[in-house]
């Protein structure tokens, strides 16, 4: 597709791209074009999403790092006039790299002012202690770094995870820092240094023209500086996972990139889980390019190549671990798949959650999402010309029918997005091999791969449909409460199984998104016998539920591990009210 940039007279001339769908050559010393101008003027305007707040919080008690602050918003603002007026496209690429520093600067001064982190940081922190001592990190409950405004991580068999269960990297990463501040901070300077230098190493690897996209979506929006200074060690994979997709339609082409990529990639996998999933898609995007172009032999080659050193850069990272606590490392780096934490998320499961009293068929929602990232990698495989830019998109997807579907899954992945639509256009899969069994080079070929991608993702569909009509197993009436001023303090519900099955109920309130911690049972069977009915007698965690504000949306929740279901009930207040 042509461009259109403006010629010395003021028309605008056309600059046509190349034919890999590389960008068009820049000239540095010719008018740049008005894309560009408006791409940097976008990123320079971005920074002032969350700056402020931030300015707000500084000038109370850091006046330095307000000042810094204010300089900043002189520089936005200067860059903005600049970036509309310069008539050489080196002085834009300059003004670019004037945005850059500006967010690093922002976002060096958010870290200095919020870095209280999260239950992730403070478990990676516990567990970087740990290393350094020489003690067991995995399988270890800490219970005691939580509350406090840290969050738990309930789980359905009615408790709370209370130990470590991402890949070591990134505890490894903080255990030199430790001697940074108190609490979490090491944590958080691993990943808000991890996406610092992520972005910077995506700005330079961009095309010029493109740079300030880097800036924009790294560091501009505000929403991934908010997750590294809760110290997620998803960052750190992000980071480590832009220069491997960055240009990835290049891979298994041979030289020193080849090595650092599929290093980067180890690396990325020994940081945090959601790497793992995008993994096969690019091994397989990968093996169709250069089956395209070397054949099946030659192709094999350089994906083995490729796994080769990832698989040897994350056996070194994990390979103490492996050694000392073999078997609760596997059950540790396994766990966010294993553990059947509570359901929560903005996704299918929300039926569940928000729109229906609940659902004894909630593992059905496990099984769709597994079945729908198995689904889109058959799919990606047989038409790779056509989703092959889309491969760094792909794997999300299937979290949207997880029983854990919070957005951030998607989020802390976004810079991927962006270097694959920058470098990896459609243009770089035109030659790319697709399997074509006879059935789908037949006279009836279009309908016969409309029919194989339909039966690829029939699966998911069977499966979100049992997941979605799922009925709450238990039959819930509030029979009695203890009050006190503005406050239950004792809870009495009845509760029915409604099926054959026997189930371990455990209960809570909620009064918004997401579920509260659980009431403890004061009386009542810890198991409910199939079409059995039992009062049980609840108590709140604190000893007594506030009342919300008329018009809050209360319900009395039960959950069960074996087999996992939910059932809801409203509970109007003035059930609950004196």
């Amino acid at each position: 597709m042509a461009e259109t940039r403006l010629s010395p007279t003021g028309r605008q001339a056309p600059s046509k791209a190349s034919p890999d769908g590389a960008p068009a050559q820049w000239h540095p010393d010719e008018a740049p074009a008005q894309w560009h101008r408006v791409l940097t003027l976008l990123a320079d305007i971005s920074l002032f999403i969350g700056t402020r707040p931030l300015w707000a919080q500084a000038a109370s008690h850091r006046l330095v790092v307000a000042a810094i602050v204010s300089l900043c918003y002189a520089s936005i603002l200067v860059t903005g006039v600049l970036t509309l007026v310069v008539r050489r496209g080196r002085t834009l690429a300059r003004l670019d790299l004037c945005v850059l520093v500006t967010a690093v600067t922002l976002a060096v001064c958010g870290f200095v002012m919020y870095h209280s982190g999260s239950d992730e940081s403070v478990l990676t922190t516990q567990a970087a202690h740990e290393f350094l001592a020489g003690h067991q990190v995995y399988g270890r409950p800490w219970p005691w770094l939580f509350g406090h405004g840290v969050a738990l991580t309930a789980t359905m068999n009615g408790g709370y995870d209370y130990t470590y269960g991402y890949p070591p990297l990134t505890l490894m990463l903080t255990a030199p820092l430790l001697w940074i501040g108190h609490g979490p901070a090491a944590a958080i300077t691993v990943s808000a240094g991890a996406l610092i230098l992520g972005a910077i190493v995506m700005w330079r690897m961009l095309p010029v023209q493109w740079r300030s996209a880097a800036t924009l979506v790294c560091l501009g929006f505000g929403l991934l500086p908010a997750y590294a200074r809760l110290g997620y060690p998803a960052i750190v994979a992000c980071a480590l996972l832009i220069p491997v997709v960055t240009g990835w339609p290049r891979m298994g082409g041979g030289g020193r990139g080849d090595w650092l990529r599929a290093a980067c990639l180890g690396a990325a996998c020994a940081a945090q889980q959601l790497p793992w999933f995008l993994t096969p898609f690019l091994l397989a995007g990968v093996y169709a390019l250069r089956r395209g172009e070397l054949g099946p032999r030659a192709a094999a080659v350089a994906v083995g190549r490729i796994v080769g050193v990832a698989a040897t850069t994350w056996l070194l990272i994990n390979a103490y671990f492996i050694v000392s606590e073999p078997r609760s490392w596997i059950s540790g780096i396994a766990l966010p798949l294993t553990q059947k934490a509570n359901i929560h998320g903005q996704g299918l499961v929300g039926l569940a959650l928000y729109f229906t009293d609940g659902s004894d068929r909630l593992t059905w929602y496990s099984h769709a999402s597994l079945l729908l990232a198995v689904g889109l990698l058959g799919l990606f495989v047989l038409f790779v010309r056509r989703l092959g830019p889309a491969a760094t998109v792909l794997p999300w997807c299937a979290f949207y029918v997880a029983t854990r579907s919070q957005d951030g899954y998607y989020l802390m992945m976004t810079p991927l997005w962006l270097a694959a639509a920058v470098t990896a256009p459609w243009q770089s899969f035109t030659t790319a091999w697709q399997p074509r069994p006879a059935f789908l080079r037949g006279r009836h070929k279009r309908g016969a791969r409309v029919a194989a991608a339909a039966l690829l993702l029939a699966p998911t569909a069977a499966a979100v449909t049992l997941a979605v009509t799922g009925t709450p197993p238990l039959r819930m009436d509030v029979v009695g409460a203890r009050r006190a001023t503005g406050a239950v303090t004792e809870l009495t519900v009845r509760v029915t199984n409604l099926g054959g099955t026997a189930l371990a109920p455990h209960f809570t309130l909620t009064t918004g998104q997401g579920m509260s911690r659980y009431w403890s049972i004061a009386a009542g069977p810890a198991t409910l016998p199939g079409h059995g009915s039992a009062s049980y007698r609840l108590l709140p965690p604190d000893g007594r539920f506030t009342l919300p504000k008329a018009g809050t949306r209360i319900r009395v929740r039960a959950v069960s591990a074996t087999p996992m279901t939910l059932s809801s009930k409203d509970v109007h207040l003035s059930q609950l009210s004196p």
